[in-house]
């Protein structure tokens, strides 16, 4: 008896794991953004990578932004773009 329910569970939870993929690829291709959201926006990036690079503490601007130094560091080291 205990082996039947035990089966039926993995079929139902075999279910649950396909419906909730398609329910994600489906988001996906309606362009729903997975995840979660940023804290900060694109101009603030640009703005860290621009204090860092003249010479500006990693404490300083994450106190200023909010953030932590480890975000900072590793916003710092990417590239800049051109807005």
């Amino acid at each position: 008896m205990l082996a039947v329910l035990g089966g039926l569970a993995d079929v139902e939870r075999d279910l649950i794991r396909t419906r909730t993929a398609e329910g994600r690829a489906r988001a996906r291709n309606a362009g729903v953004k997975m995840g979660r959201p940023t804290r900060i926006t694109n101009i603030q990036r640009q703005e860290i990578k621009i204090r860092r690079l003249a010479g500006q503490p990693l404490k300083e601007i994450a106190t200023d932004f909010g953030i932590s130094l480890s975000t900072v560091s590793r916003i710092a080291t990417e590239k800049i773009t051109k807005q």
